[in-house]
């Protein structure tokens, strides 16, 4: 639906930048309204596709807001291509980064190199020290920082972490290092430990300082260009990032902390397939996010999203920061098919993305790609391709790379080799789904699969069969599922502080003092960010474990604050921790004492009801006057008849038999013809085995 509409004030887009296409959900608040874009990402300057998209519903200066989920900084970490970064830190601690944990590549091997985001020589040790209970053995001296801080320029850093050891017991000298690094550092990247995750262990803080460090010249710089585009075009609305915990921050709070976009596309989609499937009554989801180069996998358990408070985004990038759990592998609509040495059919993960993209698409590329693969077998109409960038797609082209590529190497007809590529990836997707379900101690059969994605609802049928899913739920619009989680997620913010007092020996007041803080800054975060919000919800959690364990339990604490205090007492965080303990691990442990190592608080500024029905289909419509012909589809090695139905004409209650395609302009749903497909009242699509 890319039709002009006259915006309002009370109007908010959400953007979702991917590998492939820049989707795009406007939403008036006012009249109820909304439209969907979808145009190509521009890769290398995403500006160009981002103001082509807003342009799509009319002029940008009359946009309210925009929120925007981004996977730049995911992709700069993966790609290595962050700044080149100092770290400052205290004497003795320079290979913190290269030591870890003491783990390794392959576990059981000595192979496997890893090299940290700040190499060695751009490490620098000062004489300071503070021990563990927060006491100061030596003062620092700001000039040895600046010393420090010209070396690190002279060497061509960008951007510098400050991290010193027991900071998080007391930031003093910390601060003092800071400001006396801003004093000669030429731009704003400069941060310390005390401002980005001030929490015992010191591996996981250097780590996610340094981390931030790395993305903020990348990050920061992206999201410059984009505000001054939006400048260009008299835009003077509010302009917001989504958060990997799936909660949306300011521009300014991203550029300061970069690190907490890291998973931010991703985690906008899951935020929107929650919200969706529970309110279809299907609360225990997985979702599957099929891009142009990714397939992201999350858990969903009765409407609420799985929050991890640490993710490793690839071996050794250690970032602890609350993120929406999420599994990701190479295998999206532009991953490229080819037979390896040993002669394996292999899919990804090396990819087209949307330059040169795939083969089909006639820019250049000669290699086949899973999109290749389905346009081949009548998936995906190649006289009407998705995103409006392409008049139609060159089915011979994708034919002839196939044959050359895959067919003639395995001995195999350039049908069944298509085919065999798609069950390749629809594997490796199976595989992923497998993983955040079965091997964490769930029933498949319980969950229903939300995908989404511009290529997610052609491989539904063939998860809900390898896996074992009770059903998929299609959304409404599929392709910009992420872009609509952007205009629904709410607005969060999560800080830390290290405690590390046993339930005994804690001192209420004391606690109390710290959670009211806590609070009040994160509650000021929240309404600085300017969106409309009902109400602020405030949520403690704390880190716990018992004396002797190193692994921690999160224990919500049931209270809230009234009149200026949260009325904490020993009895609670006890009783909190025997519950949440339990829970995890089905005993307790009676005779060792508890210990709390963090408090964790969480703002979250709760936006104004999205009401799904918005999307229902529109009243009088008929399943005859969606049906647009049929034509030959390729199942499970044979051409079928299948009926072709334009998907977002179909009434509430339509109830269609495979072998069908839906066809939407965001997205293709493939309905295998052992399995149905109905329309719920919202517009989904509810695809199941037949009886």
């Amino acid at each position: 639906m890319n039709t002009h509409v006259k915006p309002s004030g009370s109007s908010v887009v959400g953007v979702d930048v991917g590998g492939t296409f820049t989707d795009l959900f406007f939403y008036d608040a006012a009249g109820g309204r909304f439209r969907t874009a979808k145009v190509s990402s521009n890769r290398g300057d995403e500006a160009i596709g981002f103001l082509e998209g807003l342009k799509t519903f009319g002029p940008i200066a009359e946009l309210g807001s925009i929120v925007h989920g981004t996977t730049v900084g995911t992709n700069a970490l993966l790609e290595r291509k962050g700044a080149r970064t100092a770290l400052i830190t205290t004497a003795g601690f320079r290979d913190v980064l290269e030591m870890r944990r003491r783990d390794r590549l392959n576990t059981w091997g000595l192979w496997g190199d890893f090299v940290p985001v700040i190499e060695r020589d751009l490490r620098f040790e000062v004489n300071e020290r503070v021990t563990a209970d927060g006491t100061i053995r030596q003062t620092l001296d700001p000039e040895e920082v600046k010393a420090a801080s010209r070396r690190a320029l002279a060497a061509g850093a960008e951007a510098l972490a400050i991290v010193f050891i027991n900071a998080y017991a007391n930031p003093v000298n910390e601060m003092a290092a800071l400001e006396a690094a801003q004093s000669v550092w030429p731009n704003e990247n400069v941060a310390c430990s005390s401002q980005i995750l001030p929490e015992i262990r010191e591996f996981e803080r250097t780590s996610t300082t340094a981390l931030n460090a790395y993305l903020q010249p990348v990050v920061g710089g992206y999201l410059r260009k984009l505000t001054d585009a939006l400048k260009s075009e008299a835009f003077a609305g509010r302009f917001h990032i989504v958060q990997s915990n799936g909660g949306v921050m300011s521009t300014e709070t991203a550029r300061r902390l970069p690190v907490r976009t890291a998973l931010s596309g991703p985690a906008a989609g899951v935020i929107a397939a929650a919200a969706i499937s529970k309110a279809a009554g299907f609360p225990n989801i997985i979702t599957g996010d099929l891009g142009g180069t990714s397939f992201d996998v999350s858990l969903v358990i009765d409407g609420e999203t799985s929050l991890a408070a640490q993710t490793t985004i690839d071996f050794g990038l250690v970032i602890r920061t609350p993120m929406i759990e999420i599994t990701t592998i190479g295998a999206g609509g532009g991953s490229i098919a080819h037979v390896d040495a040993g002669g394996l059919l292999q899919v990804g993960p090396e990819s087209a993305g949307s330059r040169p993209g795939p083969v089909a698409y006639a820019q250049g590329n000669t290699r086949p790609t899973l999109t290749d693969a389905n346009i081949v077998l009548g998936r995906i109409n190649a006289e009407r391709p998705i995103g409006g960038k392409f008049a139609r797609l060159d089915v011979e082209a994708a034919k002839k790379a196939i044959e050359e590529h895959v067919a003639k190497p395995t001995g195999l007809g350039v049908m069944e080799a298509a085919e065999a590529i798609v069950k390749i990836a629809d594997g490796r997707m199976a595989g992923a789904i497998r993983l955040v379900s079965i091997e964490r101690g769930h029933d498949p059969a319980k969950f229903v699969a939300v995908p989404f994605g511009g290529g997610g609802a052609l491989h539904a049928g063939a998860l809900i069969k390898d896996v074992g899913l009770l059903a998929a739920l299609v959304p409404r619009y599929p392709g910009v599922t992420s872009a609509l989680g952007c205009v629904i997620a709410d607005i969060r913010h999560d800080q830390v502080q290290t405690v590390n007092l046993t339930v005994e020996a804690l001192d209420t007041d004391i606690l109390d003092k710290r959670m009211v803080a806590e609070a009040g800054a994160s509650r000021r975060i929240v309404e600085e960010a300017g969106l409309p919000i009902d109400r602020i919800d405030i949520i403690f959690e704390l880190d716990m474990h018992y004396v002797g364990q190193t692994h921690t339990v999160s224990v919500p604490l049931p209270i809230a604050i009234e009149k200026g205090s949260t009325g904490v007492t020993r009895e609670i965080v006890q009783t909190a921790f025997d519950v949440a303990y339990r829970s995890s691990f089905s005993r307790l442990l009676p005779g060792l004492q508890a210990k709390i190592v963090n408090l964790r608080t969480s703002a979250i500024g709760r936006r104004p009801h999205f009401s799904l029905q918005a999307l229902a289909p529109e009243p009088g419509t008929t399943v005859e006057q969606a049906k647009r012909g049929s034509r030959p589809v390729w199942f499970d090695g044979g051409w079928h008849e299948t009926a072709i139905y334009a998907r977002l004409e179909l009434p509430v209650g339509a109830v269609i038999d495979g072998p069908a395609v839906l066809e939407q302009p965001d997205a293709t749903v493939l309905v295998d013809p052992d399995l149905k497909a109905r329309v719920d009242e919202f517009g989904n699509v509810i695809m199941e085995r037949k009886v």
